[in-house]
Parts: C-alpha cells; structure tokens; sequence
C-alpha cells in the first residue's frame, strides 16, 4: 500500500511505501484520531522499518491507495478511448 502525504506550505510530497500487508481501514482510523486531536506528530513506519512523521497541524493531505505494482506506464500508440474522442470531432 502506497501512502502520499501533502504537506502545508512544502511543495513536494512525501511518498511512503507501507508493504503489502498495510490496512487501509486501520489507517484511515489513525489519520481521524489524530486529526481530531489536533495536536501532536502523525507517525507512519514504512516497508523498510523507517519512521516518517509528520505534524498533525501541517497534514494538507492523506492519499491513500494500492502499491506501484498496479500503476500503469504507457508507452507506444494512443489509446483506444483518445483515438476515439479523436473521431467524434
């Protein structure tokens, strides 16, 4: 599972790898709670054991979803929905 972190006023964002075995639902959980609180570090651990946290005051975003193994990367002709947008006009 793949976890993308805005962060305020920080252009880029923060990109963490949880592995495989990371619960959506469980960590949905953890972003409410500490959201609620208002105060305090959000921590997250990724697949290689590093720690990452972030303020819960500066948490601009969570984007959580599937890993890099489900991402496609395109290369070659146009697709079959851009070649027939193409047609309509």
């Amino acid at each position: 599972m793949e976890v993308r972190i805005g962060v305020s006023q920080v252009a880029k964002e923060l990109e963490i790898d949880l592995g495989d075995g990371a619960d959506g639902e469980k960590l949905t959980s953890l972003v409410e709670d500490a959201l609620a609180k208002g105060e305090g570090m959000f921590w997250l651990s990724d697949k290689k054991g590093r720690r990452i946290g972030v303020p819960v005051t500066k948490l601009g975003y969570i984007d959580i979803g599937p890993g890099e193994e489900t991402h496609r990367v395109g290369f070659g002709g146009p697709s079959a929905a851009s070649v027939a947008s193409k047609a309509k006009k």
